[in-house]
């Protein structure tokens, strides 16, 4: 095995994506764009709650364990919706799948924001995460099989639209959340619904998948030990990962503007790690030492934000989605590698296990708080990123075993981003 190992990731010789067969990646159809932009918007509702959790409980005089289930309600329906999005795809074709998602969107982040209890919004939340399960889970593939210049320029737009939508949805959410609570949610029906516009005009229906998806399928895939094990390290990972992002806030403390300000450095860092740092690492180290090393130094940062001093804290939390961003990549890179599903299956199978996680941590770090102390969350979260590493360490031979056949050009193509499914 070369040094690259299972990184797989966007190229050799040849496969620039700023310049691949002369077309420049800026250079792409109308379709593309439309379908890039509406990708910025999805992923910024997934951290445009963070600054306005503290203004969320207040406003409907909630707990932090209540206002935390926003996140459990949304990433628990994601989970599930990871074994029904191919199944529907497969059948309806990925641009009614995409429009089904931002519809399911536009009319749950607008019945967020018309919330009178906790209850309702946590309820409004779950549809949202059906909708943008949908939507992100068909959204590369489409912008793959759109694209011009090849899947490496498709790739690297599509996580730049990723990293720019987790970065400026805080910025969103401070902005907005700042004169009231609400209005993010409304901000983001209506940048959805113009997504929802923009598709309807410039993208056309995509082949269909010659064969179709069962429900059952990713769960089948999960007998293969290397893509199991890949699936239940990154569960601990996402454990210590929605710590950083649903628990955090309360512990900052700070103003919406503040708090967004934060956590638009941390998406920041998570974007520049996944799309640029992560494939040189890879490239030297190769992906299970990257990995491991970097679950480690998670851990490390975990105990760092919950034991420090208020600076310190704020430190940390940026720091993380350095940390984030490379184990989001290359995560991704190895369930898809690592078995021989076709990569959807493996995607869906492998995503289904680890979003659980996404909805367990935000429901028991301020459980866990209110259990012990502040601290004891992060401590838990770092033990769990130490199990991660754990595993990939000792299933390290299983991890590796097909990684070879990992075509750099495609490693993420079939509608999975480091971050997105």
């Amino acid at each position: 095995m070369s040094a690259h190992g299972t990184s797989g990731h966007r190229g050799g010789a040849g496969d620039d994506p700023f310049d691949e067969g002369g077309t420049s990646i800026l250079r792409q159809p109308m379709a593309v764009w439309a379908t890039a932009g509406a990708s910025v918007v999805a992923f910024m509702g997934i951290g445009l709650v963070d600054p306005i959790l503290p203004s969320i409980a207040k406003g409907l005089h909630a707990s932090n364990s209540q206002v935390s289930l926003l996140f459990t309600s949304y990433f628990l329906i994601t989970a599930v919706a990871m074994l029904v999005t191919g199944f529907v795809s497969s059948r309806i074709g990925g641009r009614k799948t995409l429009l089904a998602g931002l519809a399911l969107v536009v009319v749950f982040a607008a019945l967020s924001g018309t919330s009178s209890s906790v209850g309702e919004l946590v309820g409004f939340r779950a549809g949202w995460g059906l909708g943008n399960a949908l939507f992100v889970s068909t959204s590369l593939a489409v912008i793959v099989g759109a694209a011009a210049g090849g899947s490496a320029a498709a790739i690297l737009l599509y996580e730049s639209a990723l990293g720019l939508g987790m970065a400026c949805g805080p910025l969103l959410g401070a902005v907005l959340g700042d004169m009231k609570w609400r209005y993010p949610f409304f901000g983001t029906a209506v940048l959805m619904a113009v997504g929802f516009i923009a598709i309807t005009v410039f993208l056309k229906e995509q082949p269909r998948p010659a064969r179709k998806t069962s429900v059952l399928d990713p769960i089948k895939a999960l007998g293969h030990g290397g893509l199991a094990s890949a699936a239940v390290s990154a569960f601990f990972y996402n454990y210590a990962f929605f710590t950083v992002l649903a628990f955090t806030p309360f512990v900052l403390d700070m103003s919406p503007y503040k708090s967004g300000g934060v956590f638009f450095a941390w998406g920041v860092l998570l974007a520049v790690f996944s799309v640029l740092v992560a494939p040189r690492l890879q490239e030297r180290f190769g992906s299970l030492k990257v990995l491991g090393g970097s679950l480690v130094l998670l851990a490390v940062d975990l105990l760092a934000l919950g034991y420090g001093n208020h600076v310190t804290a704020v430190v940390c939390t940026i720091l993380s989605g350095a940390f984030i961003g490379l184990n989001n990549t290359v995560f991704t890179e190895l369930a898809l590698g690592v078995s021989d599903a076709p990569r959807p299956v493996a995607s869906a199978g492998y995503n289904f296990v680890r979003w659980f996680a996404a909805a367990a941590a935000p429901f028991l770090a301020p459980k866990i708080e209110e259990w012990t102390d502040i601290h004891i969350p992060f401590v838990v979260a770092a033990l769990a990123a130490l199990v991660g590493a754990a595993i990939v360490a000792v299933r390290r031979r299983a991890l590796t075993v097909r990684a070879h056949e990992l075509e750099p050009q495609h490693a993420t193509e079939d509608g999975v981003s480091a971050f997105a499914n």
